[in-house]
């Protein structure tokens, strides 16, 4: 995993202030590959309920405005799914397959 441990804590952090208790943060891609070079921070946020689509964007927004001021303005992608639901989008199955649990809440 190529995330440092202020970088873990800062999302863990961001994670217990704009989503509900239940809620596991993944990472996955290039950032979760000690091979690979550069990338952005792809992280699967799993909530334990699913949130209207306005919901989504208020608290992603919440969460990503979080981890910057900490970390400054670096790449970071945002998919939300709720643990309660299928999710048929190959991006939440491959980020399920592959990715590093950084934090539950």
């Amino acid at each position: 995993m190529r995330l440092n441990p202020i970088e873990r804590n800062t999302i863990a952090q961001a994670a217990r202030e704009a989503f509900d208790t239940g809620t596991a943060v993944f990472l996955f891609g290039s950032r979760a590959n000690d091979d690979r070079r550069g990338g952005d921070i792809d992280l699967l946020v799993e909530t334990p309920r699913s949130m209207s689509p306005a919901e989504q964007v208020e608290r992603r927004t919440r969460f990503v405005a979080r981890i910057w001021r900490t970390l400054e303005e670096q790449r970071i992608d945002v998919v939300i799914t709720a643990g309660d639901e299928l999710d048929p989008r190959p991006v939440v199955a491959a980020a399920k397959r592959t990715g590093i649990l950084l934090a539950r809440i």
